[in-house]
């Protein structure tokens, strides 16, 4: 389970990037660079990381679901997940 501390990081870093992405958006059509590097640095879309929706994790993030390998596994396993069995053949 990752700090509450870097999963509030990370939501911060979005609002951040959904804030000054209109303005991002301008001044890189008009090519203006030093108006762009007097922005925040968080407000670069670059600096956005996937993470676990339910513990947060960084690594083994599945894009099709919000959640980690590790959790997918566990809900799949519990029948949480819709659609979802364990194969066999």
């Amino acid at each position: 389970m990752a700090k509450e501390g870097l999963k509030a990081r990370e939501v911060k870093r979005q609002k951040l990037v959904a804030k000054f992405a209109d303005k991002r958006a301008a001044l890189k059509a008009a090519g203006d660079y030093a108006a762009l590097d007097k922005l925040p640095k968080n407000a670069s879309p670059v600096r956005l990381h996937n993470r676990c929706k339910l513990t947060g994790r960084p690594k083994g993030y599945m894009r099709q679901f919000g959640i980690s390998r590790v959790t997918f596994r566990e809900m799949a396993l519990d029948g949480k997940i819709p659609g979802v069995k364990k194969a066999s053949w």
